[in-house]
């Protein structure tokens, strides 16, 4: 009887284990977070960004989060494209998200932000919560939280830019963007729009003449290295989107939910920390090894703005059709936040 009972007993608990190792397995959870930045937290906002959630995640709950930085799974396109199916749960991106989501693309109507003060008020507040919820219902992807990729500017060989007369008879690359190929005419300058692979090249040869792109990327990239000129006009303020698919995220219990959340909005702000680091030392940096840099005064920067913004807006309203109402809404969102 009783080696009937231990043998029971033994069986018993070997179902036991099986059976909780079973619903481990079915409820244990892991978060693939990818981007394509440097994975080094001190000098990369997305980097620094993923490392936070990451450790405030596994720090309060019990999901793991396994990072793929650098492009380790693709560019913007795959990594965002992955989420929507469900095969990475979590990306940081910028341009990649105006692709999926069309109205995101307001944000880069140029001279819109005079300060990122504002940008961030403008994001965190009634206006970026409106622009979530449209993505997601597009997308399937939910918004978690905004960080920054920065202001961008011009850089070139020929001469220094200080209001839009200066760019004119200039090449300058610009993303396979049509929204920035209409900037850079409106302004005066000559659009080609290369690969980000392709720029070191197409400078060093002469092909372009400059390009556009937030500071920090200008300096850790050496781009200061092959133009002599940097004038910091900010035409473009870039936000980064960190997004959860929707899905899995509701698969989560509510305290999860609230953590990831939480985390997200944490390591938004540690993203824009960094990258506002990034750009103050990129422009003593970049100007102690030998790039001149030029400040444009407010009423200079009125005549790029003056020029810029009609050709982007009367272009993006034909692109968003009956969505175009976001660019009056993104308007009034800056008015607000600028008083």
């Amino acid at each position: 009887m009783g080696c009937i009972f231990n043998r029971q007993f033994i069986i018993g608990g070997i179902v036991a284990v099986a059976v909780s190792l079973g619903a481990g397995a079915v409820f244990a959870k892991t978060i693939r977070f990818a981007h394509v930045d440097p994975a080094d937290w001190q000098s990369s906002k997305k980097g620094a960004a993923a490392q936070i959630f990451k450790n405030i995640v596994e720090g309060e709950t019990g999901l793991t989060v396994e990072l793929f930085p650098a492009g380790a799974l693709g560019n913007e396109g795959d990594i965002i494209q992955q989420a929507r199916e469900g095969l990475t749960q979590v990306v940081m991106v910028s341009g990649a998200m105006s692709k999926v989501c069309p109205v995101a693309q307001v944000l880069d109507i140029p001279y819109t932000f005079a300060a990122a003060t504002i940008a961030w008020e403008v994001l965190d507040g009634p206006f970026g919560a409106e622009l979530a919820q449209h993505c997601l219902e597009t997308t399937g992807l939910r918004t978690l939280a905004y960080g920054e990729t920065g202001f961008r500017n011009f850089t070139n060989n020929k001469r220094e830019i200080r209001t839009p007369k200066d760019m004119q008879g200039l090449k300058f690359r610009v993303q396979p963007i049509p929204l920035y190929v209409e900037m850079v005419k409106g302004l005066g300058g000559e659009p080609t729009p290369i690969a980000w692979t392709e720029l070191p090249n197409a400078l060093s040869t002469g092909v372009v003449d400059g390009q556009e792109n937030p500071v920090g990327v200008i300096y850790n990239n050496k781009l200061h290295k092959l133009q002599k000129y940097l004038t910091l006009d900010g035409h473009v303020y870039a936000a980064d989107f960190l997004v959860i698919n929707d899905e899995f995220f509701q698969s989560l219990s509510a305290a999860e939910q609230a953590v990831v959340a939480r985390a997200a909005k944490i390591a938004g702000v540690m993203g824009r920390a960094i990258q506002q680091f990034g750009t103050a030392e990129g422009v003593t940096k970049v100007s102690a090894e030998g790039m001149q840099v030029y400040s444009p005064t407010a009423e200079e920067l009125a005549q790029f703005r003056e020029l810029a913004q009609p050709a982007v807006k009367k272009w993006l309203a034909g692109e968003l059709g009956d969505n175009a109402d976001w660019i009056e809404k993104l308007d009034a969102a800056v008015a607000l936040a600028s008083q």
